[in-house]
């Protein structure tokens, strides 16, 4: 979190197109978290509309001497004092620059509380609602005492071929629906079939079956708080989660948006959560303080297993009974945390950090790879995503890593994936082989591929769509192979970066526990046999072009031309 380190805000080729998935925007910076490589992706309207402003990226280098924010209108750019917004809340802080600011249609990108207290996993925040999430980049906006950026752009991107645009748009807007899961309950429509199949993480993923799991359901959510789905820019789909015409006891902010399913699955089944309207409110106050719901939710069920084994008690949680399925606990220590009071300091830390400083075998409950909390997809089911967890730059995220129970059976994802690799095939989920490491390097590289162009995975296109759009805006006459290539070079930069920051082949693990099956449900006989991980760990390495300590070879960097970089892998 020191003045050196570099925060970006970039968008992609895409971005700001009247197409849908196109209104995301990336950030990155070395992770105070993980201190590893940091990026997090966030949707809304604040990257379209700083590409509307005139701009593809911003660098922020440095510290501020006082609180501030950086305002931005079109060819206008300057550093304004916000001595009277800091401190506020996300919703808080939006309303005052668009009163401020005097336009109502102003863009925003904010930290919270959590981000000017440099919480490690606080988050930046779009619009209110919208969250760039994971790896604590809000912390290091917070560190350079950035409270804001706030955007109003006027032009519209330039397009080579509208025609192909509009059509890629229409096309979608006809076909999206086979998606009704997405615009109808959002991404938590799977959680009952999830906890089915074991892929619902529970009690800090040391249970495999959640008795509750109808109760925390998006359809169950969708009775109590929603009667409509919000959307981002230009994006026909529809799937984020509104909380209007509320019914419930606790009050909820509507301003916050909806729970999608990592946020209800770690705060719910992961903490022993059942009430849905607790749910609702903890993901309101990770969006009102700036907080990555994911890193919270599994540094609280880290903290929570400490409890029930008394490496914490009652004289260190500030008298809070911080034990699984205490509904309040919960929300009474995200405050804590967002706020560095009591117990709330050491859990700021994320969960490795905090079972370092408890030790007594804490670690042994601290559910990361690398410092970054997991995310709500099991491993000993999906394997692919495990190996993808382990060996991934940022720690456990699962964004860019392969959804197993997507790929074992013919699927419109497979039939994709087989118009790259005519050899492609279906693999079972729960299959940790060679041909499941070949699905993750595939995978992987189209999931990375949609990072690098700052284009939504819920945007069901083809592989053959994404690039006729590129050429679209661009004129570009790329391959699909071309674009491959870029998104090689980026996976190889991500990791030659964290391979400079002192990382090496030792930090690709997972925590012991998934060596074990959990305790009961459909993975009662499912673990992941470390020997046979670090087998299928080389495989990965070798065709991403690695040697067997997974650093790229001279080879590699000669092919992806950026032999530049040799010197940061000693």
């Amino acid at each position: 979190m020191g003045p050196l380190n570099k925060l970006v805000f970039a968008l992609g080729p895409l971005s700001g197109v009247p197409l849908s998935g196109c209104g995301r925007n990336s950030v990155g910076a070395k992770s105070p978290l993980t201190n590893a490589y940091g990026e997090a992706e966030v949707g809304g309207f604040w990257g379209a509309e700083l590409k509307r402003a005139g701009y593809d990226a911003i660098i922020l280098e440095g510290k501020s001497s006082t609180p501030c924010y950086l305002w931005i209108k079109d060819n206008n750019v300057g550093i304004r004092d916000a001595a009277a917004i800091w401190g506020m809340e996300i919703a808080d802080t939006h309303a005052a620059l668009r009163r401020e600011l005097g336009d109502g249609r102003i863009r925003t990108s904010i930290i919270g509380p959590a981000g000017e207290n440099l919480v490690r996993y606080a988050c930046i925040m779009n619009d209110v609602k919208h969250a760039a999430g994971r790896t604590g980049l809000g912390a290091v906006m917070g560190s350079k005492n950035l409270k804001a950026i706030a955007v109003r752009g006027t032009r519209m991107p330039e397009v080579a071929d509208k025609e192909t645009i509009r059509g890629l748009q229409k096309w979608i807007a006809n076909n999206f629906k086979s998606r009704t899961h997405l615009w109808k309950y959002g991404t938590g429509a799977d959680i009952e079939g999830y906890n089915l199949t074991g892929n619902l993480p529970v009690k800090n993923y040391k249970k495999g079956y959640f008795n509750h799991a109808r109760e925390i359901s998006a359809r169950r959510l969708s009775d109590i708080f929603t009667d409509k789905m919000g959307t981002c820019h230009s994006c026909v789909v529809r799937c984020k989660k509104e909380v209007y015409g509320t019914t419930a006891t606790i009050p909820i902010d509507p301003a916050y948006g909806g729970p999608e399913y990592e946020t209800i699955a770690q705060f719910g089944s992961n903490c022993m959560v059942d009430d849905p309207e607790v749910i609702c409110k903890a993901h309101e106050l990770c969006n009102r303080y700036g907080m990555d719901t994911i890193s919270a939710g599994g540094t609280i069920a880290f903290a929570m297993e400490c409890f029930e084994n008394g490496l914490l008690t009652t004289s260190d949680t500030n008298g809070i009974e911080l034990s699984f399925g205490n509904a309040q606990a919960l929300l009474d220590t995200l405050s804590l945390i967002a706020h560095k009071k009591g117990i709330g300091a050491l859990l700021a830390e994320g969960s490795r950090r905090a079972a370092r400083k408890i030790g007594n075998g804490a670690e042994a409950f601290a559910m990361d790879v690398k410092g970054l909390e997991l995310a709500m997809h099991e491993p000993r089911l999906m394997k692919g995503m495990g190996l993808h967890y382990s060996v991934h730059a940022t720690g456990a995220d699962h964004v860019t890593g392969v959804f197993d129970t997507h790929l074992s059976k013919d699927t419109v994802k497979v039939e994709n994936w087989q118009m790259v690799d005519s050899s492609a095939a279906p693999v079972p989920p729960d299959e940790l082989s060679p041909r499941k490491v070949n699905m993750l390097y595939r995978v992987e590289l189209w999931s990375q591929l949609l990072n690098s162009l700052v284009l939504c995975a819920f945007v069901p296109y083809r592989y053959d769509q994404i690039r006729d759009a590129v050429r679209a805006v661009t004129g570009w006459s790329l391959s699909y192979e071309a674009l491959m290539k870029c998104t090689e070079r980026s996976i190889a930069l991500m990791r030659i970066f964290n391979l400079r920051e002192g990382f090496n082949r030792s930090d690709d693990r997972l925590p012991d526990r998934f060596a074990e099956p959990p305790e009961e449900g459909a993975l009662a006989d499912e673990s992941i046999n470390p020997p046979e991980l670090a087998e299928m760990q080389e495989i990965y390495y070798q065709l991403m072009g690695w040697d067997y300590q997974g650093k790229p070879t001279n080879a590699k960097l000669d092919e992806l031309d950026i032999r530049w970089a040799e010197e940061y892998l000693n």
